[in-house]
């Protein structure tokens, strides 16, 4: 007689367990790993980009940022800055999620973390800039309450990739 008991599968890599923790001393090489794995991937590495992954201690921490990385066991898997700007405001950047993770919600976790955080800190606005050709981040982004700025306010960025501008209040 055949058992009845349900067959158990082993998780997929998109359904494994992920936790979201703070940049840690040594995190230096999965942060410019992850940021440089999906730049390259649609664009080219620009200065800023080698500048800040090449140290994130100086160019973001150091400045009154902050960096989470999404690990599964012990593997950065993803990865999202918060970049302090005047007046209370950040800059959301450097969003990564390595390309075998992507689509099983890390992205999501990610942002809304970084989103917590930020509100907790008494930030009052969030702003971000990506490129058009990443329409899932984009739809990603307004899930989640950014909202696109009128041309008349937007203030040509540093990045020659960057052609979508998107921000989010808190009240």
């Amino acid at each position: 007689m055949a058992s009845m008991q349900p067959t158990m599968r082993p998780m997929t890599m998109r359904e494994a367990q992920v936790t979201i923790r703070e940049f840690r001393r040594g995190d230096e090489d999965a942060f410019r790993r992850l940021n440089e794995e999906w730049i390259v991937r649609y664009f080219v590495l620009e200065p800023k980009d080698v500048a800040s992954l090449a140290d994130p201690q100086r160019t973001i921490l150091d400045r009154g940022g902050r960096i989470f990385l999404a690990v599964q066991d012990t593997q950065p898997v993803g990865c999202c800055a918060l970049l302090a700007m005047a007046g209370g405001e950040f800059e959301v950047a450097k969003m990564a999620v390595t390309e075998s993770f992507q689509g099983g919600g890390i992205g999501r976790q990610l942002l809304g973390r970084v989103i917590a955080e930020a509100r907790a800190s008494g930030a009052r606005r969030l702003y971000l800039e990506t490129n058009r050709k990443l329409a899932t981040a984009i739809r990603l982004y307004e899930s989640l309450g950014f909202r696109h700025l009128p041309p008349e306010r937007i203030v040509p960025s540093s990045y020659v990739r960057a052609n979508v501008y998107m921000e989010l209040y808190f009240d």
